[in-house]
Formats: C-alpha cells, sequence, structure tokens
C-alpha cells in the first residue's frame, strides 16, 4: 500500500456498544495489525441531544475485555488529538465557512417549523419524500433564495442558521467500495444535507470527514447503514480537493431467522446477549453481556470474526494473532450474516476445552470465594469436567456431586436401568471397593473389570448403577476418576446412605 494504513472506530455514545459495532472495531483491527497500520478510537458525540452517560466509558471497557487495544484514542493520546469530537468543536467551523466562500454550501434560516410545514404541504401534493435539494432550496429561506443584504443582516442579528452542503445537480458520483465494488449514486437523489448546526456542532457528516482527513485515515471500514451517506461524503472531499480514503462498507448482522437486522432492542428478547459487556441503563434496567454470562473474550472475538468474513479454509478456531494473519476484506461477504446463538456456544465451548485447568479454577476461586476445596483439587475437578462444560460455571453446576454427596437423583433413568438384581450387585461392589487398599483410578477400574468377569456380568449392569449410587445423574465423566477424587471413605458412605434412598424411589413407583 502506497501510504500508511491508519484505521479508526468511530462510535457515537448514545447507548451501549452492540455486537455489530464490537464486529467493526475488529475488522478494523484485524485490517491494521495486517498491515502493520494503526487502529484509533475516535468518539463521535456532535449529537449531543442523543449523549448518553456512561457510554463513552462503556465502549472503552468493552474493547478492552475484547482485546481490541486501539494505538490511538482517548486517554491513550496520539499526534492527532483530541480523539473525542466535542473536545475539537473549534476547528469544524473554518471549514464548514470555507465550503460558504467557495459556493459550496450555503447559510439557511428555515425553523424546524418551517421545515415541518413544508413536509406537509408536500404530503398534501401526494409527494411523501419531500427533499431539501437543488429543486426545492429556492422555495426555502437561505443565502441562495434571499437578498444578500438580508442575509447579511440576519446573520448580523445573530438569527440562528445551519450551513447546507450545495448538492450539484445531475452529476453521477462514483466510488469504489474494497467490499461492493463501484458504487454510482447521482446526486439529484441527494438532498442538502446539513453540515453545521445552529448549536455551533458540525453534524456528523462534516466532522467524520475532517476528522478522518486530519487524522490521515487511509481506509473507512464501517458499517452497511453508512453506505447511503458515502457519495455525500466523497462529494466532501472533492469540495475541499482531497483525495478520500477507500471505503469498505460492512455486511449487516441478521436475526438467526434471517428477518431483519440484529438490533439493540433484540438483546434478551431473543434469549441471548447482544453487547459484550452488561449494560445498565438509567432507569436501572439490566441488558445482559456476553462477559457476564460467563463467555471468554476469544470465544467471543472468534465468533464475530466469522460473521460476514470466510477464512477460505475449513478452520474454525482462531486466535486473535491467527486472524490477525488470515483476514482480507477481500474475504468479507457483501450479504448480511445471520446470527447463530447455538454457534456462539459451540465457540464457547471449544475456546474453554482449550483453556489450562489451572486458569480456569483460578477463575473459579474468583468467581466463587466461598468455595471449599483446595487448589489443586479444584484444578484435578476441572480437568474432569471440562470437557462436557460450556461454560466455566457449568463445571461447578453440573459437577455439583464431587463437592457434596447428591441430594436429588436421576428418577427417570434409575427406573428405566435399576432391575431387580441391580441393589444386590452394587452391595457385593461395595463389599469388593470396601477391600481396596490403594484407592486409585486404575486399582478401581482393575477390581471393576474382576468383579464383571467373575459374576459373568455386562458394563452396563454395574457401572450405571454404580454412578447413580454416588454421584445421582445418569453420565458424567468416568467413574473410576470420579471415585478416585472422591476417596473411598467418601465413596463408601455415599452407597451406603444412597442406596436405601434409591431402593425407597422405586418401592414408591
Amino acid at each position: 500500500m502506497s501510504k500508511p494504513v491508519r484505521v479508526r472506530f468511530a462510535p457515537s455514545p448514545t447507548g451501549p456498544l452492540h455486537m455489530g459495532g464490537v464486529r467493526t472495531a475488529l475488522y478494523n483491527y484485524l485490517f491494521a495489525k495486517k498491515h502493520q497500520g494503526t487502529f484509533i478510537l475516535r468518539i463521535e458525540d456532535t449529537d449531543q441531544t442523543r449523549f448518553v452517560p456512561g457510554a463513552q466509558e462503556y465502549i472503552v471497557d468493552a474493547l478492552k475485555w475484547c482485546g481490541i487495544l486501539p494505538s490511538e484514542g482517548p486517554n491513550i493520546g496520539g499526534d492527532f488529538g483530541p480523539y473525542v469530537q466535542s473536545e475539537r468543536q473549534a476547528m469544524y467551523q473554518p471549514y464548514a465557512e470555507q465550503l460558504v466562500a467557495e459556493d459550496k454550501a450555503y447559510y439557511a434560516f428555515d425553523t424546524a417549523e418551517d421545515l415541518d410545514r413544508m413536509r406537509d404541504q408536500a404530503k398534501e401534493m401526494g409527494m411523501p419524500n419531500w427533499q431539501y435539494n437543488s429543486v426545492t432550496r429556492a422555495t426555502m429561506k437561505n443565502a441562495l433564495s434571499l437578498p444578500q443584504t438580508e442575509v447579511a443582516q440576519r446573520i448580523a442579528n445573530g438569527e440562528p442558521y445551519v450551513i447546507r452542503m450545495k448538492m450539484p445537480r445531475n452529476e453521477e458520483v462514483r466510488f469504489h467500495d474494497l467490499i461492493r465494488g463501484w458504487v454510482v449514486v447521482n446526486t439529484n437523489n441527494l438532498d442538502d444535507k446539513v453540515l453545521f448546526k445552529s448549536d455551533g456542532m458540525p453534524t456528523y457528516h462534516l466532522a467524520n470527514v475532517v476528522d478522518d482527513y486530519t487524522m490521515q485515515i487511509s481506509h473507512v471500514i464501517r458499517g452497511e447503514e453508512w453506505l447511503p451517506s458515502a457519495p455525500l461524503h466523497v462529494l466532501l472531499y472533492q469540495a475541499f480537493g482531497w483525495d478520500a480514503p477507500e471505503f469498505a462498507h460492512l455486511p449487516l448482522l441478521l436475526r438467526p431467522d434471517g428477518n431483519g437486522k440484529l438490533s439493540k432492542r433484540d438483546g434478551d428478547r431473543l434469549g441471548f446477549p447482544v453487547f459484550p459487556t452488561n449494560w445498565t441503563t438509567a432507569e436501572g434496567e439490566l441488558y445482559s453481556g456476553y462477559r457476564e454470562k460467563g463467555y471468554l473474550p476469544e470465544a467471543f472475538i472468534n465468533m464475530l470474526a466469522l460473521l460476514g468474513w470466510n477464512p477460505g479454509t475449513p478452520q474454525e478456531i482462531f486466535t486473535l494473532e491467527e486472524l490477525v494473519e488470515a483476514f482480507s476484506l477481500e474475504r468479507v461477504s457483501k450479504s448480511g450474516a445471520k446470527f447463530d446463538p447455538e454457534k456462539t456456544k459451540w465457540f464457547q465451548q471449544s475456546w474453554l476445552r482449550m483453556q489450562a485447568d489451572a486458569d480456569i479454577a483460578k477463575g473459579l476461586k474468583a468467581t466463587n470465594p466461598t468455595l471449599n476445596i483446595s487448589d489443586s483439587a479444584l484444578e484435578t475437578l476441572v480437568g474432569l469436567m471440562k470437557e462436557r462444560a460450556t461454560f466455566a460455571e457449568d463445571i461447578l453446576t453440573d459437577g455439583a456431586y464431587f463437592l457434596a454427596n447428591p441430594s436429588a437423583f436421576d428418577t427417570e433413568t434409575i427406573r428405566k436401568k435399576w432391575k431387580t438384581e441391580t441393589t444386590g450387585y452394587m452391595n457385593e461392589w461395595l463389599d469388593r471397593l470396601s477391600g481396596i487398599s490403594e484407592f486409585n483410578s486404575a486399582n478401581i477400574e482393575a477390581a471393576f473389570k474382576g468383579y464383571l468377569e467373575e459374576k459373568g456380568l455386562g458394563i452396563g449392569a454395574v457401572l450405571l448403577p454404580y454412578r447413580l449410587s454416588v454421584t445421582g445423574v445418569g453420565a458424567g465423566p468416568g467413574m473410576f476418576e470420579i471415585s478416585a477424587f472422591l476417596g473411598k471413605e467418601e465413596v463408601l458412605h455415599r452407597m451406603k446412605t444412597n442406596l436405601p434412598t434409591i431402593e425407597a424411589m422405586l418401592h414408591e413407583a
């Protein structure tokens, strides 16, 4: 590439960061790292009416949890700051005034009431999509329709005004999108967008273009929802005489049924989070996040990367470093990507299995400070259970029998599998267990096989009842490993205690 790669993730602090926004940040990050470039976080808060307290802090915290760390940004620094648009406010008006001076933009004095009245009149005339454009601007209150003396007087009197783009008539705007190819739009389909507002703040469009230029952004990688704004941005670059960056508009994230965009409002309503971390509204309403649900950040990021991008190989599990190596915008799809919550659990399960037992155990101790088990024992428990778990907490909930004698039993399995002679087998097996001096899994297994051979029994006649009488459930890790973990005294105690309970259940049935 001819110039250094500099990309930015530029969210607005209007609420929590949606997982679609995280994916945009991730693709920017991967592209920057792939090309030894710079990944920038910029907060676009020009719309102060929609500003939500705490949203900026949420964005920073969420990206940190995901491991998508910017090189420049708020509280990080860099040579192109400030990185919050409201802190850059003073720089935008001169650019807007430059466009006015060059007859590429103009002052407009229309009030909100004026605009509403024109829209209502247009609807009455059968024109529901009225636009402020090259045709209608002559009927409005602006510097193109009013005498210049009146324009000057209105400004001198302190009358509120906005600055609008003077959209050329019947011209083709062409730009190349790295994902979608050539995009061509006629300016007759574009309105005279407001560039500078009466409150002294730029609109998103002006601030976005000025910031991208002054921060030397080489590639603008953003969501598909910004594609309709791209022609205006291209025209602004042309109006200033600047080279435009490369554009890449990412596909939408769709609901699991493919019916519409996955939105912030879908969180929890459809049974899964859409935010990286928990978000609580000012009214106290909680929206759940992947972090608090127990997902590993590596699993969350791995899942997001493959929503809209295809590596071109069967590989599905990627570390962040492997994603950097494999990523390319050429393999990003044009079409929307359906979110699959079950596949997300698969990624989580796969990543949990790759974690070191000691690390999982340490995390469980941190989240369960009252857990009464030694570090080494917990690490062993993790090793036995993690292949069957989706989340770390499943190890404790599904493996509760490791920590205490079960108080409940798999009644359905007992009634199906417990035969008339089973209790007799269990009592005989109990005697054999009591005779094992060194109670480890190998010796327990050898004794078990010896008992089966001596009695001429199949494995199912003894192993499942043994599991039920010790753990209360019909499936789990190997029973010889479970037995060794619990120890001889505990296993014998459980069998002596639980066998009468199971017998009573059978008689009640």
